[in-house]
């Protein structure tokens, strides 16, 4: 079925948030003022009073992750330079699609390190299952190895630019996430990668990273059937980590206050990925939680046959929680805040306590 696209004509009225490759803007639009987002490596720099032609369509579904317009050309200012080096292409054969320099071209200088590459000889590698997962996951980990570089590997199961999430911006601000790196048609990291092997290897030889965390950006899709969600790709990482030689570490998503019974406890999303599409064993880490809580985990698992294949851990993430609580940037997922769903977030604390245990111990740099 062919897809169909809204599009409009709008007049920038503020600009309410610049980042680097990102503007945060509000326009005009059929006598109403509404939010749009502007990627300045795809359509230029915009000012207050210029006309832009506006993808509205995600906002016309009331999609979550779709509260904004998005800016897909500037009328005022039509021309935009392909300015920097490199020659690889991500969005392509789209009107959007954009160059980048790739880690694994020959300008790059990098070649040499992928031809000889070998192994990733144990570098842990954490599967976190949605984007609100990292800034809860960096904060507990740093809490383990303060001194830790850890580097996300950005897929593109979600939102494909890097300069969408806030999350990464703040972590980087404060100084807790070392590095990002964009593979597939995901760019704007700090490296780009055509591949997940690529982003991998560049994580642990080029970066010189402690540990690398992966997963998709923000808006994963999801159907509310069994196949049909971007997050499966992520039984594919786990293979991918396991080809290279890594130590694989999955954070299983996890929830009591989602009102949908499938994603209940482990999602079925989680389970899923484990169970079916990772075909090589991981460490699965679950947090410590009450009695009846736990419980239910533990069925799901055995349902699932998650101990034939997979290591199961259960770690205490309170300490993390606890420090998210104090941090200067708020988290959510789902639209709910740490306190709405709290045995989300101590899962995604007890993964990077985990695997900063596991860092600290290796010790690669």
């Amino acid at each position: 079925m062919s897809g169909k696209l809204e599009t409009y004509v709008g007049q920038v009225e503020s600009i309410l948030l610049e980042r680097d490759g990102f503007a945060e803007i509000t326009v005009s639009l059929d006598e109403k003022t509404e939010k749009a987002v502007n990627y300045e490596d795809l359509t230029g720099k915009v000012s207050v009073g210029d006309q832009v032609l506006l993808n509205t369509t995600a906002v016309k579904l009331g999609l979550g992750t779709g509260g904004y317009h998005f800016v897909r050309a500037n009328l005022s200012k039509p021309q935009v330079s392909l300015s920097g080096p490199g020659h690889i292409m991500k969005l392509r054969y789209t009107p959007e699609q954009i160059k980048v320099l790739s880690v694994e071209e020959e300008a790059a200088g990098f070649q040499e390190i992928f031809n000889s590459f070998e192994s990733l000889g144990g570098f842990p590698v954490a599967i976190i299952p949605l984007h609100s997962f990292l800034a809860p996951f960096v904060l507990s980990y740093k809490l383990m190895v303060p001194d830790g570089k850890i580097a996300y590997i950005m897929t593109d199961g979600g939102a494909l630019p890097a300069a969408f999430s806030h999350s990464i911006s703040a972590l980087k601000n404060a100084g807790l996430l070392y590095k990002v790196i964009t593979c597939g048609h995901a760019f704007g990291g700090d490296f780009e990668a055509v591949n997940i092997y690529s982003a991998l290897i560049a994580a642990k030889e080029i970066i010189r990273a402690d540990a690398a965390v992966i997963g998709m950006g923000p808006g994963n899709v999801g159907t509310g059937t069994k196949w049909g969600f971007s997050g499966i790709q992520l039984g594919e990482a786990v293979n991918s980590v396991n080809i290279l030689g890594g130590r694989v570490i999955f954070c299983p998503r996890i929830s009591f206050a989602d009102p949908r019974e499938r994603h209940r406890g482990i999602s079925h999303h989680s389970l899923t990925v484990i169970s079916k599409v990772a075909l090589t064993p991981a460490i699965v880490v679950l947090p410590h939680l009450s009695w009846s809580q736990e419980k239910l985990l533990k069925e799901q698992l055995f349902d699932a046959g998650i101990h034939e294949k997979h290591s199961v851990v259960w770690e205490y993430g309170e300490k993390g929680w606890e420090n998210l609580c104090k941090a200067s940037f708020s988290c959510n997922t789902m639209g709910r805040g740490i306190n709405e769903d709290k045995e989300f977030f101590l899962g995604a604390c007890a993964g990077g306590i985990y695997t900063g245990q596991i860092s600290g111990q290796v010790g690669f740099n």
